[in-house]
């Protein structure tokens, strides 16, 4: 089954991308949405009647853990390399006047 696209489509298309097309690459797209709707229409043949929906093509499981601290308090292991510290806090020089 070929799909025709109208010019009026592609002007359409065009001006909801913001495009300027000439008319050659206006020709183009409507040989490319053609051959996609094509596409589209083939994979409409397919007998899905006994697949089950999905929402990823891979099973997806929560990769999140439990935020547990592992590291404790080590303020002061951590301010012991800085050059400078004042109240518990690296001191930086002024990047912003």
């Amino acid at each position: 089954m070929a799909n025709v696209i109208s010019d009026e489509t592609i002007e359409y298309v065009g001006i909801l991308a913001k495009l300027e097309l000439s008319e050659e690459e206006k020709e183009q797209a409507k040989k490319d949405m053609g051959s996609m709707l094509d596409y589209i229409d083939k994979l409409n043949e397919l007998d899905t009647s006994g697949v089950e929906p999905m929402s990823h093509v891979f099973p997806v499981h929560n990769v999140f853990r439990e935020d547990v601290v592992a590291n404790g308090n080590v303020r002061e292991k951590i301010l012991a390399n800085a050059p400078k510290e004042k109240d518990g806090s690296f001191v930086v020089p002024k990047t912003v006047e």
